[in-house]
C-alpha cells in the first residue's frame, strides 16, 4: 500500500478557495469570443456580397478597408479576417500619387508593398489564392521586362496561388520571369495563353512550310512550362497577330495536364489546329472552338463519334462557318451529356443536297441551354424550330437567339409581357434604331430586343378570343382577350440577356477578358463618397478613385 498523501497546508487551501471565488465572480467573455468560426465566416461573406453586388456603390478598396477595421477588433476577428483579406487580392486602377510620394516609389507602389508584406510574413503568403494586378500595359501589347519581373516576384512569394487575373501579357516563345514563376505554382487552376509573334519563327515561315517553324528549344521550353500544373482545370489558347503554336505542340501540351476539364482555342491558323488535332483532344467537360479555319463539318462529325468526348457538357462553336446541318445534328445526337450548346456564325447551315430529311432533323435528349445565332437568313432557324416542335429537345429550358429573324424560335417559347430591359432606353445604340431598320441584319442585343418587343406588341393588337355574355338572346357584355407571342404550354424561356451585363453583344469574347480601358480611365469611379456620412470623417473613407471592377469568370466562355 502506498503512503498517505500529506495534508494540504492552510495557505494553499486559502489560495485555491480565493481562485475559485474569483472565477465564479468573473464576468463572462464577450459573446463574439464564444461564437464558432462558421459565424465569423458567414458575416464576412455577407460583407463581401454587400460590396460586390451590382447595385453597390462600393469597390474593392472599400471592402479591404472594412476588413482591416474588423481585424483590429480582437484576435478572434483577426484570425477570421486574415484568409479573407489575403485570400483574394485585387489591385484595381492606378496607384495613389500620395502613396507613391510617401514611399518614394515611381511605379508599382502597391505591388512592391504587397511583395514586402508577403516576404516578411510567410503565414500571410500561404493564404493568397488569387491576385489581380493593376493594368500596366496597353491591351495586347508586349509588356516591358521590368513590369514582368515585378509581377513575377509577387507570384513567387505566393506558394498557394491558383489564379492570376486581369494581366495577360503576350507570350512570344522567349523566356520571361513571369511565365516561369507561374509554371512553378503547382496549385494553379486556370491560365490564359496569348501566343504572339516571334521574329525567328516569322523568318522561317518565309522559307519553309509547317511543321517545323518552331525550333526544338522553343518547343521544349513551352512544353516544360506545363510540367507542374497537375491541378490546372481551365486553359485558354489564343493566337495574337498570327502567333504560331504547331499541331504536335498542341497535342503534347494538352495531354500533359491531367486535371484539364475546360478548354478554349481561338484564332489559330489551319496549319496549327485542324480536324486531325481536334480528334486528339483529351477528355473534356467544356470546349470552345472559335475562329479556327482548319475545322470543317467533316471534322466535327468525326469528333462527335470519338469515345473520349462523350463526357462533354458544354460546347461552343463560334465563327467556324459550318456549311451542313448534319455536323450539328451528329454533335447533338452523339454527345449524350451535352447540356449547353452555342452556335455563332454568319451563314446558315443547310441540309446537304440528296440527304433524307426526317423530323426532328436536330435533337438532343439532355440539352438544357441553346444559344443559336445565325446572321444571314436561311433554313437553319426554320429547321431548328421544326425540330423543337417535333419534340427533339424535351429538356430544353432556355433559348437565346439574337438573330431570330421571323420570330420562329420566340413563337415556341413561353410568352413574355416584356423583353426590353429598363436600362435599354438609356442606350445610345437602342435609341439609334428606328422602325425603318428593324428588319435589318444585326447581332446587337439592343436591336434584337427591340425586334422581339415589336413582335409581342403586334401580337397584342389582334384579339385571340372574344368572350360574349348574353342572356335570352340579348348580349350584355363583350370582352376581347389580347393575343400573345409564344406558346403557353411551352417550358422554354426566350432570353436576350448578355453574358456581360450592359454589353451589346450576347456572347462573351476575348476583348471582354483583356480590355482594361475602363480601369485605366475610370468614369464615375468609387472614391468612398458613398460612406461620407461616417463620423470619423473624410480621412477615413476617402481614397483614390477606383474603377468598380468585376472579374470575368472564365466559365462564362462555355
Amino acid at each position: 500500500m502506498g503512503l498517505p498523501s500529506p495534508p494540504l497546508s492552510p495557505s494553499y487551501s486559502s489560495t485555491f478557495a480565493t481562485q475559485q471565488k474569483l472565477r465564479s465572480t468573473a464576468p463572462p467573455p464577450p459573446v463574439f469570443q464564444r461564437l464558432p468560426s462558421e459565424i465569423y465566416d458567414c458575416i464576412l461573406r455577407q460583407l463581401t456580397v454587400f460590396h460586390e453586388e451590382p447595385a453597390s456603390m462600393s469597390c474593392e478598396s472599400c471592402r479591404l478597408r472594412d476588413l482591416c477595421a474588423l481585424a483590429l477588433v480582437d484576435r478572434r476577428w483577426d484570425r477570421a479576417v486574415r484568409p479573407q483579406l489575403y485570400g483574394r487580392i485585387h489591385l484595381v486602377g492606378n496607384d495613389s500619387l500620395v502613396q507613391a510620394k510617401k514611399f518614394k516609389i515611381k511605379t508599382g507602389v502597391r505591388l512592391k508593398l504587397l511583395r514586402r508584406s508577403l516576404r516578411e510574413r510567410r503565414v500571410l503568403a500561404h493564404h493568397v489564392r488569387e491576385i489581380k494586378v493593376p493594368r500596366l500595359q496597353p491591351d495586347g501589347e508586349v509588356v516591358d521586362g521590368k513590369t514582368l519581373d515585378l509581377v513575377a516576384s509577387v507570384v513567387m512569394a505566393c506558394p498557394s496561388l491558383e489564379k492570376l487575373i486581369g494581366f495577360y501579357p503576350v507570350y512570344g516563345h522567349s523566356f520571361d520571369r513571369l511565365t516561369y514563376a507561374l509554371s512553378t505554382r503547382p496549385r494553379l487552376k486556370e491560365y490564359v495563353w496569348i501566343i504572339g509573334e516571334n521574329s525567328a519563327i516569322t523568318e522561317r515561315s518565309r522559307k519553309q512550310v509547317p511543321p517545323g517553324l518552331m525550333d526544338l528549344e522553343q518547343v521544349d521550353q513551352f512544353l516544360h512550362l506545363h510540367d507542374a500544373w497537375d491541378s490546372l482545370s481551365t486553359l485558354f489558347l489564343f493566337s495574337h497577330k498570327q502567333g504560331i503554336l504547331e499541331r504536335d505542340v498542341f497535342v503534347q501540351t494538352l495531354h500533359r495536364l491531367p486535371s484539364l476539364q475546360h478548354l478554349c482555342i481561338s484564332n489559330f491558323d489551319m496549319d496549327d489546329f485542324d480536324d486531325v488535332t481536334l480528334q486528339l483532344l483529351p477528355p473534356l467537360q467544356s470546349l470552345r472552338l472559335q475562329d479556327l479555319a482548319g475545322i470543317t463539318f467533316w471534322g466535327l462529325s468525326e469528333f462527335s463519334r470519338t469515345r473520349s468526348n462523350q463526357c462533354i457538357r458544354q460546347l461552343s462553336l463560334v465563327r467556324l462557318d459550318i456549311r451542313y446541318l448534319s455536323a450539328i445534328s451528329n454533335l447533338l445526337l452523339h454527345l449524350n451529356c451535352l447540356q449547353r450548346f452555342t452556335l455563332v456564325q454568319e451563314s446558315s447551315p443547310e441540309v446537304a443536297v440528296g440527304d433524307l430529311v426526317f423530323q426532328p432533323i436536330v435533337a438532343s435528349q439532355q440539352l438544357r441551354y441553346l444559344h443559336w445565332e445565325i446572321l444571314l437568313p436561311g433554313s437553319g432557324n426554320e429547321n431548328l424550330a421544326n425540330s423543337i416542335r417535333a419534340g427533339g429537345f424535351p429538356n430544353l429550358r432556355t433559348i437565346r437567339a439574337p438573330s431570330d429573324h421571323d420570330g420562329l424560335l420566340q413563337m415556341l417559347c413561353r410568352p413574355r409581357a416584356q423583353i426590353i430591359l429598363p436600362s435599354d432606353k438609356y442606350s445610345r445604340a437602342y435609341r439609334a434604331t428606328d422602325e425603318s431598320n428593324l428588319d435589318g441584319l444585326t447581332r446587337t442585343l439592343f436591336t434584337a430586343r427591340k425586334q422581339a418587343q415589336k413582335r409581342i406588341e403586334d401580337a397584342r393588337k389582334a384579339a385571340m378570343y372574344r368572350v360574349i355574355i348574353e342572356h335570352d338572346g340579348v348580349v350584355h357584355e363583350m370582352f376581347d382577350i389580347e393575343g400573345y407571342m409564344g406558346t403557353v404550354e411551352s417550358k422554354i424561356t426566350y432570353t436576350l440577356d448578355s453574358d456581360i451585363p450592359g454589353s451589346d453583344n450576347a456572347l462573351i469574347d476575348f476583348p471582354d477578358l483583356v480590355d482594361g480601358s475602363k480601369e485605366v480611365h475610370p468614369r464615375d469611379g468609387c472614391t468612398g463618397m458613398w460612406n461620407a456620412s461616417h463620423h470619423t470623417g473624410k480621412k477615413w473613407w476617402n481614397h483614390t478613385e477606383r474603377y468598380r471592377y468585376h472579374p470575368v469568370d472564365l466559365q462564362r466562355f462555355f
